[in-house]
């Protein structure tokens, strides 16, 4: 059949959310929504309109920008629209002079190896169906707007670059789990999902200061919840998975060429989730 490529627009998010489902990937279309407000993206769309593969870039500050939403409906696979629009990807930020990062699944990882990426680190996803509340101590509480000076200049230093427009959109999202430490030692956020709420990121200058994050945002939410890990804090996946989350699958964290991963990895103990870094 037919096949015509283009930039995505709030036309497509039907089509774009269609294809989240039929990768069993958690978006739905206010991530969609939030993501190409973000960056921006292209697809590749048949004859009858149907949208058949995304690819988005969503720029963080002047130096890097995550490649992110690189889908294909399962009947529209090898046919090569993932690896067309990735190089449409990769040239559109190399002309920016932009890196290239993004997180990849097992089944993508080997691709962008070809492409030139190269690992960084891991993380894990964890979900939970149902949750008994872990005990929750004093030393977290709501945010307020009087922090956010705070949670950038941290967000900053974990993460490599500002990505303040995305943490203030993911705060109203699930404004319950939107959550710091009375000693300004770390924040926890959150979001809907398709399939599950999805906490993340969870950035602090240690790993209790992280649990006790946790602790208070599985107690402000209902499940099913899902977690991306990083891969340097076992005793948090250990606890986590203490109080019944499982492991779902991996990722790797690649940045193409020989850059280093951005920012400061120890201070990352959730990422946002894979398609927003």
């Amino acid at each position: 059949m037919e096949s015509t490529e283009h930039r995505l627009g709030a036309e497509h998010l039907a089509g774009c959310v269609a294809l989240s489902k039929s990768a069993s990937w958690n978006q739905n279309e206010a991530d969609w929504r939030l993501m190409l407000s973000v960056g921006h993206g292209w697809g590749i769309s048949l004859a009858d309109g149907t949208l058949a593969a995304s690819t988005l870039v969503l720029p963080y500050g002047g130096r890097f920008a995550w490649v992110s939403m690189v889908l294909v409906l399962p009947e529209q696979r090898r046919q090569g629209y993932a690896s067309r629009l990735l190089r449409v990807a990769i040239e559109d930020l190399e002309s920016r002079r932009l890196i290239p990062i993004l997180d990849a699944t097992p089944a993508g990882r080997e691709v962008y190896r070809h492409e030139g990426f190269q690992d960084r680190w891991a993380f894990s996803r964890l979900a939970i169906k149902a949750i008994s509340p872990p005990p929750v101590g004093d030393g977290v509480r709501p945010l307020q707007d009087g922090d956010w000076r705070w949670i950038l200049e941290l967000d900053r230093a974990a993460f490599g670059a500002s990505r303040e427009a995305l943490l203030r959109a993911l705060a109203k999202r699930l404004p319950q789990a939107a959550l710091v430490s009375e000693q300004k030692k770390g924040f926890v956020l959150g979001r809907d999902g398709r399939e599950a709420r999805q906490i993340g990121p969870v950035v602090a200058s240690d790993e209790r200061t992280a649990m006790a994050l946790l602790s208070h945002a599985l107690c402000a939410i209902e499940p099913p919840v899902y977690l991306d890990v990083a891969g340097h804090a076992p005793a948090l996946r250990e606890w986590l998975e203490g109080r019944g989350f499982w492991f779902q699958r991996p990722f790797t964290r690649m940045v193409r060429g020989t850059e280093p991963a951005p920012g400061e990895e120890r201070l990352v103990y959730c990422v946002a989730g894979p398609e927003l870094g």
